[in-house]
């Protein structure tokens, strides 16, 4: 049962970010690190993937949906991604990241020390791209954690970018924010687990980041790119604004349509 475990959410390619995590001193301490999805959608997809990769046994990954949308355009299986980089992050990976990430499961379920059986997933344990907030109703969490089992007393999620910690309906819910495309605030935000949960920002050089994305990344637009998602612009209440419709709150916007972008990668 490990002691202490590293979460990493929605990483997104940025590889500046996703080393100045790696480098701190309890994530290079944790008997685990868990990566909950989102991993590869972003200006450096195969450079995050094989520094990852590299780590071996003690990292556990989960998918997220943009890791999904990746493999199905790849191998034919849909014409268009709503995020625009993702189509040109599909393109930069290997038969290898292909197969990784064909492998990747919706959930994984570890035991933490001081903390049970803990489920590990990307946006809901029954669905890589549903929306639940720090201040959905319970009616909403109850529902997406209908069929759990009742010894998972912790639910570890991603996928909307910002950090939080919350009880609900009985089970300790915790969002570790976004390494790579935060919202609301810069840095890199990660989590840490055992025997409690400590929400945790990795500060690092952005000037320096952007600088670096913007020479070794060849995406054509990284220059806006990284000033947009590194320097995030995008704020708490602009991703509210997006993603409160679809926890079923009220009556959703459309979807964006297959080639559109909601403005929040």
């Amino acid at each position: 049962m490990p002691n202490r475990v590293a979460v990493l959410s929605d990483i997104h390619a940025v590889l500046p970010a996703l080393e100045a995590v790696l480098d701190e001193p309890e994530v290079r301490a944790a008997d685990r690190i868990v990566l909950t999805g989102d991993i590869s959608a972003g200006p450096q997809p195969a450079e995050v993937l094989d520094l990852l990769t590299g780590l071996g046994e003690r990292v556990i990954w989960v998918g997220g949906n943009a890791d999904r949308e990746l493999l199905e355009y790849r191998r034919g299986l849909r014409d268009t991604i709503p995020d625009v980089i993702a189509p040109w992050a599909a393109e930069r990976l290997r038969a290898d990241h292909l197969d990784l990430l064909a492998r990747l499961p919706r959930s994984v379920t570890l035991p933490v020390r001081g903390m049970g059986e803990v489920l590990f997933c990307h946006a809901t344990p029954r669905d890589d791209e549903e929306v639940v907030l720090v201040d959905s109703r319970l009616e909403r969490w109850r529902e997406v954690f209908g069929g759990l089992d009742d010894e998972i007393r912790t639910v570890v999620l991603g996928h909307t970018h910002m950090p939080y910690v919350r009880l609900a309906d009985g089970r300790l819910v915790v969002n570790p924010g976004s390494v790579g495309m935060p919202y609301g605030r810069t840095g890199a935000h990660w989590a840490l687990l055992g025997p409690g949960v400590e929400l945790r920002t990795t500060h690092f050089d952005i000037e320096a980041a952007i600088d670096r994305l913007t020479r070794d990344s060849p995406y054509p637009d990284i220059a806006e790119w990284a000033d947009y998602f590194l320097r995030a612009r995008a704020t708490d209440a602009d991703a509210l604004q997006v993603f409160g419709p679809r926890d079923g709150r009220a009556v959703a916007p459309p979807r964006p349509a297959d080639g559109e972008d909601d403005g929040l990668g």
